[in-house]
C-alpha cells in the first residue's frame, strides 16, 4: 500500500485513539496521539469546560499536520478535526485520508464519563457536537458508526483502502 497519512476524527469520546492505534498496528505504521500535542493552556481550559476558539485551535492543527507530513512512511493520527477549515489545515502540506467515527451525543458523553483522568470535560460534548461538520463528498474519507467494534471498525477501513485510490 502506498504510504498514507490517515486522521481518525470524530468528537471526544468517539474513540479516535483507540481505533488510531489499531489501525496504526495493522497497517504497521506509526501512531500520533493527537491530543498529546495540546499546549498546556488548551488542556486547562477543556479540563474547565471551556471550549477551544479558532485562536486557540490553530497551533495545535499545525502541530498535528507537521506530526504528519514529517513521516515519510505513513501514519495514522487521531484529531477531532470536527469542522473542514481544520481538516484543510492538516492536508495543507500533502494528501490526508480522513476516518470520521460518527457518535450519538448521549454516548458519547457516556464514554467522556467512564474516562477517569482525561483532561476532557464531559460538559463539552454538546459544543463538540453542535461544531461537527461531516466530511464532503469531495474529502478523501470514510465515516464509520463508532458503535461498532474497533476491529469490525479497523477492517471497514482497511478494505475502503485497499479499493479506493488516494484522493478519490
Amino acid at each position: 500500500m502506498t504510504p498514507v497519512r490517515i486522521v481518525v476524527m470524530g468528537v471526544s469520546g468517539c474513540g479516535k485513539s483507540t481505533v488510531g492505534l489499531a489501525l496504526a498496528q495493522r497497517l504497521g505504521l506509526g501512531f500520533l496521539e493527537g491530543d498529546s500535542l495540546h499546549p498546556p493552556g488548551n488542556i486547562a481550559a477543556m479540563a474547565a469546560g471551556i471550549a477551544l476558539d479558532d485562536a486557540m485551535r490553530l497551533p495545535w492543527l499545525q502541530a498535528v499536520a507537521t506530526g504528519l507530513h514529517s513521516e515519510q512512511q505513513g501514519i495514522v493520527g487521531s484529531c477531532s478535526a470536527l469542522r473542514r477549515s481544520y481538516r484543510d489545515v492538516l492536508r495543507r502540506q500533502g494528501e490526508v485520508f480522513f476516518v470520521h467515527l460518527k457518535i450519538g451525543l448521549h454516548a458519547a458523553r457516556a464514554r467522556m464519563q467512564e474516562r477517569p483522568g482525561h483532561f476532557m470535560n464531559p460538559a463539552l460534548a454538546v459544543s463538540q457536537h453542535a461544531s461537527l461538520e461531516h466530511l464532503d463528498s469531495d474529502e478523501w474519507g470514510i465515516a464509520v458508526d463508532a458503535s461498532h467494534p474497533t476491529e469490525v471498525l479497523v477492517k471497514r477501513v482497511v478494505d475502503h483502502l485497499q479499493t479506493h485510490a488516494a484522493g478519490g
